[in-house]
């Protein structure tokens, strides 16, 4: 009996271990880490990521399960090197009642606070925007701000600051369908101009915008989708209007998604590279890949984060200053793991079609 537990012990570790080192075998990544190893919390979902003086700082939900109220907001800071213990700094207490926390997201104010928006409410489709400051890179943290009635805050993936000074926040509502807008403010989050509808009229249920930035103010997003594909709109007009959404040649299980512009002028893309089955809401969420691209219409495959059975989904992705690109996710909604690629090592190659019909 001990031998047979002995060989099922060394099994699960085998499993484990594979996981976690699936594509350590490539130049291009330099450091995989978890955030943490043990956590006061059984589940944990969607982080974010931000780099600041300091250093590294990451958030995400956790709590029994998502929608319970327990769920609070979680940071850890990687201060010399080394992720400090989760915190919460944030949770759903309304007056007598508890709700859950949902999707922060982080955004450092060049020269500024540091911003986490985040939602409080019994579900996504009756969730309210809300806000902290911290003054300090995270060590302390302003009483919450509700944003302005209808203001959701970026609901996903972070805001990008425009050249005209504007904090584009890519926003999306989950009603009756699912609807993409655009948030606009100043940047300290202040002050809030009414929202921009993206396609309002689209057939395509999409959610969780990200946003890249291409040349001469070219703005595009990229979203998730019901449909299962990524879908797309561009904006000339520094995102006071989008043109129609259409879909990229890029699959989506219904599952949430982040891109980046590198200061080179390319472009990379996190997503699940697997699509909805015929008659199902949702797909799997493996495997977890990386796709680039120069113009926003042409992908090539970069690199496999994960490829074996599990959940790895809900990425984040920055650049930081020393030009290394941080990969952030939920892995299997136990852990948050970190990746660190070098970008000018990334090995592309033709991305497979996939064929929506």
């Amino acid at each position: 009996m001990i031998v047979n537990l002995l060989k099922y012990l060394l099994i699960i570790v085998a499993i484990v271990i594979a996981k976690s080192i699936a594509f350590s075998q490539s130049s291009a990544v330099l450091v995989e880490e978890f955030i943490f190893e043990k956590a006061p919390f059984k589940e944990c979902h969607a982080s974010t990521i931000v780099e600041t003086n300091d250093g590294l700082i990451v958030a995400w939900f956790a709590g029994t399960h998502e929608k319970h109220k327990d769920v609070e907001i979680w940071i850890s800071r990687k201060i010399n090197e080394k992720w400090e213990e989760p915190v919460s700094v944030a949770n759903g207490i309304v007056e007598d009642k508890r709700y859950p926390c949902w999707n922060p997201v982080l955004f450092n104010i060049p020269g500024g606070d540091l911003l986490l928006f985040y939602k409080i409410g019994p579900s996504p489709s009756k969730w309210w925007g809300m806000l902290k400051r911290s003054s300090d890179q995270g060590l302390t943290w302003s009483e919450p701000e509700q944003l302005p009635e209808g203001i959701l805050g970026p609901i996903k993936n972070k805001p990008v600051l425009l050249s005209d000074g504007i904090l584009l926040s890519p926003s999306s509502t989950e009603h009756n369908s699912w609807k993409v807008h655009m948030e606009r403010s100043d940047a300290m989050a202040t002050k809030w101009e009414p929202l921009i509808p993206v396609d309002s009229l689209t057939t395509y249920n999409v959610i969780q915008p990200a946003i890249l930035n291409h040349k001469d103010n070219k703005l595009q997003i990229l979203c998730r989708s019901k449909e299962g594909v990524i879908v797309s709109s561009f904006s000339d007009e520094n995102g006071k209007n989008w043109d129609i959404f259409k879909p990229t040649i890029l699959p989506n299980p219904n599952s949430g998604i982040d891109a980046v512009s590198l200061r080179s002028g390319k472009h990379l893309l996190v997503y699940n590279h697997t699509t909805v089955p015929k008659g199902k809401w949702g797909g799997k969420r493996y495997p977890l890949n990386i796709a680039s691209t120069e113009d926003g219409y042409n992908w090539n495959a970069a690199l496999v984060l994960e490829d074996q059975k599990g959940e790895y989904s809900y990425p984040a992705i920055i650049q930081s200053d020393d030009g290394l690109a941080h990969i952030i996710y939920t892995w299997d909604r136990l852990r948050i793991k970190h990746v660190v690629i070098d970008p000018e090592l990334l090995e592309e190659k033709d991305i497979e079609i996939w064929n929506f019909e």
